[in-house]
C-alpha cells in the first residue's frame, strides 16, 4: 500500500531512459521542484537536469527581500536519492535568475 503499481518492464526501461529537460519560463515557485522531484522518482523517470539550484533561488529570495516560502527548498537528491540530478547550469542560470526576479519583482534586474 502507498506505492504505485509496478509498470510493465518495456515502459519502465523507457521512463528510465528519459531525462526532464531544463526548465525556463515561468519559473516553478519554491518548493515545486520537491514536488517535481518526488513524482519523477515514483514514476521511474531518468536524470533530472535543472538550471538553477534551491540553494541559489533561496539565496536569490533573500537578496530580494522576498519571504521565504511556506514550504523548504529541498535539494533534489534529498528527496529522491536514487535519481541521477545534473545542474546548475551556469550559462543559463543569469536568465533563470532573471525570470524570477520578474516574477517576484515586476521588472527587469
Amino acid at each position: 500500500p502507498g506505492r504505485p503499481p509496478r509498470p510493465p518492464p518495456s515502459l519502465a526501461a523507457a521512463r528510465a531512459g528519459a531525462a526532464a529537460p531544463p526548465r525556463g519560463a515561468p519559473p516553478p515557485p519554491p518548493g515545486q521542484d520537491a514536488r517535481c522531484a518526488a513524482a519523477h522518482a515514483w514514476v521511474g523517470l531518468g536524470r533530472i537536469v535543472y538550471v538553477a539550484s534551491s540553494r541559489q533561488l533561496s539565496q536569490w529570495l533573500a537578496d530580494w527581500g522576498v519571504p521565504p516560502p511556506p514550504v523548504r527548498a529541498l535539494p533534489i537528491n534529498e528527496v529522491a536519492p536514487g535519481v541521477p540530478a545534473d545542474g546548475p547550469v551556469p550559462e543559463l542560470v543569469d536568465e533563470v535568475r532573471e525570470l524570477h526576479h520578474r516574477l517576484h519583482h515586476g521588472d527587469a534586474h
